[in-house]
């Protein structure tokens, strides 16, 4: 079994598809087919069930799978270590909330590459959930998750302290008609969505309607113009308070304060470009806390 043949299995299981893991490889489809019945052929056990629109796993190919992510990591980090060097260099692949990456990676990330322009950055968004996901699977070296987070596998760090308030259009109506309203939120797995259902469950609220929206831009932008309400940080939409396009109501203290982690597997090799912006988020980090008790 060849760390190649490895790679070809990992892309098609994430995929679905044979044709869309071969893209994404840069081969040909026939070629990447030819490989994936030559590790079956090895194993003496079928991976994949083949389907008219793709492949899904089977319970061996599930098996395998686990094992495949990490021989690849450990080849990855192999690599790593005999490439180790004070001067930062190479990917970092880092993830986010969607919130977090709109209001606080920006200048974070533009102060890290103007010190260390050799570092490959590249970042993802999605929810806690799914973040935690990627960094389980190898796909991510750290990521920004909504905590606190108990894990085997992972550490954390606070890196932002955050005010989570419920956000309409301006209006006069108050909190309890404003619960009756439709919800806008990112899809399941969504802290804040979390957090808002055990308020209603807690008020004995039934949602209305939830609606699905994929990026922060199109929740506020629905907000203001009187679509629904939604559960946000106060620092996400403080532009557009100011402007007048939108109104923040205060919810009760148990469920106003919340915590964004910067976590990563507790086996990753740190790379220096890795400590270096953990370094950067620990200085943001206390800088935050030292401007709330002053």
């Amino acid at each position: 079994m060849e760390s190649g043949d490895l790679k070809i299995f990992q892309a098609v299981a994430r995929e679905g598809n044979i044709t869309r893991a071969a893209a994404l490889l840069g081969y040909v489809q026939s070629n990447v087919t030819a490989r994936i019945r030559q590790l079956e052929s090895e194993l003496n056990t079928p991976l994949f069930y083949r389907q008219s629109r793709g492949v899904a796993l089977t319970s061996a190919g599930s098996n395998l799978l686990k094992y495949a992510d990490q021989i690849t990591h450990l080849l990855e980090e192999a690599v790593k270590s005999t490439q180790y060097s004070e001067e930062p260099s190479g990917p970092l692949r880092i993830g986010s909330l969607e919130t977090t990456a709109a209001v606080h990676l920006p200048g974070i990330m533009l102060d890290y590459h103007k010190q260390y322009p050799e570092v490959k950055l590249s970042l993802v968004t999605g929810h806690t959930s799914k973040m935690v996901e990627s960094l389980l699977n190898y796909e991510l070296d750290a990521s920004f998750i909504s905590g606190p987070l108990e894990h085997p596998e992972l550490e954390a760090i606070c890196a932002f302290r955050e005010e989570l308030v419920l956000v309409s259009e301006p209006t006069d109506e108050n909190l309890e008609q404003l619960l009756e309203r439709p919800f806008l939120f990112f899809g399941v797995g969504c802290a804040h969505r979390e957090r808002l259902e055990q308020w209603l469950r807690e008020e004995k609220v039934t949602p209305l309607n939830i609606m699905e929206f994929g990026t922060l831009e199109a929740i506020i932008g629905g907000v203001a113009a009187g679509l629904g309400v939604s559960l946000l940080t106060r620092s996400s939409v403080r532009e557009w308070e100011k402007a007048g396009k939108v109104q923040c109501f205060p919810i009760p203290e148990h469920y106003r304060r919340s915590s964004i982690y910067f976590a990563y597997r507790k086996n990753a090799f740190r790379t220096s470009a890795f400590n270096r912006f953990m370094e950067l988020i620990e200085r943001r980090a206390d800088e935050q806390i030292q401007q709330v008790c002053s």
